[in-house]
């Protein structure tokens, strides 16, 4: 039985992470749960999973909630110093990371110092302090186990053989709502429009990171430090129909894939079940029907955002913290209209170009630099 806390449970990752918990209770038990501000989920989550801790990090819903509806076995707690207590706990054998954005790098790095084993889908943990996460957690014995669909697949296929035998992985990218579009037609682009992906249900941040393809910038800087690779190894091809979720070439030629219905419970149930595979919960493919697999390049003129991930990949240092920061302040002002769609990638372009470079970061100097860098984003005129 292994015990996981899942932290991010309302989300649309952790909602499903549920899903697989549900199908194999008998191989994965709950023992802890987190949310943002969505306390009546997670009651219901609580009652129906009976972990013995929960976490809000809103700290501001203290008292100001129904206890009631929670189980009166359930330890409740508020805050992100719970949160990291709760990542931390010896009850614990994996923490799946679920929490979207920067906000998920501190209880994700308390996991990794307590020796947990790391189910990440929070890709900001990687992108913000790479190098420091993956140090820890060789010091610390723990695994670092993918689940973001792409990184799943590369995962996978790299099984397949030795490290030195590959010669590249490439992650694939569905292109979002508006593969295809000019330039000119996508200054044009609107929240409500961007918010529409054709593939997957994901939340507002997410999905407009798709839309922008800086959602795809963001992980090849995580492959960048999840398989120890250099960016001039890792590429990036647009996929519209989602089934090829990525593959890995090797020296010799060979290139293996990981194809699959676009549903987040196979990685999900891949990082919780590791090195077993159980029955799935996820739709399985009709290869009784025609179907057709797309592969074409991205087209970086009209989404700049992927070049800055690769610039941030091959800088490193500094450089993912600044990306990233940047990134979720200009999502908000589009959201907001405060920007247009093509000021996403020109405001983070400029944050990144103009800030002080620093090789060698600590995990502190970091989290200051995330600090400042969202308030030079806020700032920022077109």
């Amino acid at each position: 039985m292994k015990r996981i806390a899942l932290l991010g449970s309302t989300g649309s990752i952790g909602t499903s992470c549920l899903d697989v918990v549900a199908e194999h209770g008998d191989r994965v038990e709950v023992v802890g749960l987190s949310a943002h501000r969505q306390w009546e989920m997670l009651a219901e989550q609580a009652g129906r999973f009976g972990p013995r801790r929960a976490v809000l990090a809103d700290e501001s819903l203290e008292g100001s909630l129904d206890g009631n509806r929670f189980p009166p076995s359930l330890s409740l707690e508020f805050g992100a110093d719970a949160l990291e207590r709760l990542a931390a706990d010896d009850a614990v054998d994996m923490v799946v990371a679920a929490i979207v954005g920067a906000a998920g790098l501190r209880s994700s790095w308390a996991a990794l110092e307590a020796g947990k084993d790391l189910a990440l889908a929070n890709k900001e943990t990687l992108v913000v302090a790479g190098p420091l996460v993956t140090r820890l957690a060789a010091e610390r014995g723990a695994a670092i186990l993918p689940v973001d669909s792409e990184h799943s697949a590369i995962f996978q296929a790299l099984q397949a053989g030795r490290p030195t035998e590959v010669r590249r992985v490439v992650l694939t990218a569905s292109g979002g709502p508006f593969r295809g579009w000019s330039k000119g037609r996508l200054a044009e682009v609107t929240p409500a429009e961007a918010l529409e992906h054709p593939t997957w249900d994901m939340g507002a941040k997410i999905t407009i990171d798709s839309a922008t393809m800086m959602n795809k910038a963001l992980e090849v800087i995580e492959a960048r430090w999840l398989f120890n690779l250099p960016a001039d190894r890792i590429e990036v091809v647009v996929h519209p129909q989602s089934i090829l979720h990525s593959f890995v070439e090797f020296v010799d030629g060979s290139v293996v894939a990981q194809l699959s219905p676009p549903d987040m419970r196979l990685p999900i149930q891949y990082a919780l079940t590791y090195p077993d595979r159980l029955e799935g919960v996820g739709p399985r493919m009709d290869w009784t029907a025609s179907t057709r697999l797309d592969l074409e390049p991205p087209d970086l003129d009209a989404f700049p955002a992927l070049g800055l991930g690769f610039e941030a990949a091959r800088r490193a240092g500094t450089c993912g913290a600044v990306l990233n920061a940047a990134k979720e302040v200009a999502v908000e002002r589009f959201l907001n209209a405060d920007l247009k769609f093509p000021d996403v990638a020109r405001l983070c372009g400029d944050v990144l170009d103009g800030h002080d470079f620093d090789p060698s970061p600590t995990l502190t100097d970091l989290l200051r630099l995330d600090a400042r860098t969202r308030e030079e984003a806020r700032r920022w005129t077109a």
